[in-house]
């Protein structure tokens, strides 16, 4: 099998399927783009401290984060600056395929960019990423707006282990 990404059609047969590629999805009519699937915004969250990375994986401290809330209609303003947000949705990879994300163009076009890693094949778990509002005149966004799409590609064969790493089942 060659290495390439999957259609629509391709996406929705294996949420449909016994694979369960995604759960927990709002539309699957809307999140379900050509190339792509659509990751929706379950929570922000802002850094409140600052964290390592050293060589090895002991030495590695995350960010502690507090929670934003949404307003009563579901809208939050966010300043400029980076925030965490979590996305309603629960990914679980197969062993031949992996996954890139990348920001819905409307973003884009205001001033604010989401950052990921990698999506790893046998990853399973209900993701996060970094939000960056660069516009210096902030951004609102409502819980659940449809914020990056997810891309997958087939890998040319399974990994003999999937990803075993400490985002493995977060936020479930």
């Amino acid at each position: 099998m060659t290495s390439n990404a999957l259609d629509r059609n391709s996406i929705a047969e294996l949420i449909l399927g016994s694979s369960r590629l995604i759960e927990s999805y709002l539309s699957l009519d809307e999140q379900l783009q050509p190339n792509g699937f659509d990751l929706s915004l379950k929570e922000v969250s802002r850094l409140t401290s600052g964290g390592t990375m050293g060589s090895g994986p002991d030495q590695r401290t995350l960010s502690d984060t507090e929670i934003l809330d949404f307003d009563r209609e579901g809208w939050l303003r966010l300043s400029f600056g980076p925030y965490l947000i979590s996305f309603n949705e629960i990914v679980n990879l197969p062993l031949d395929l992996m996954a890139l994300g990348r920001p819905r163009s409307s973003l884009l076009r205001s001033g604010v960019s989401i950052h990921t890693a990698v999506w790893d094949a046998g990853y399973r778990g209900r993701s996060q990423a970094l939000l960056v509002v660069y516009n210096d005149q902030g951004y609102a966004m409502q819980r659940d707006a449809r914020l990056m799409q997810l891309v997958f590609f087939h890998l040319t064969q399974p990994v003999s282990q999937g990803y075993q790493g400490r985002f493995h089942g977060e936020n479930l």
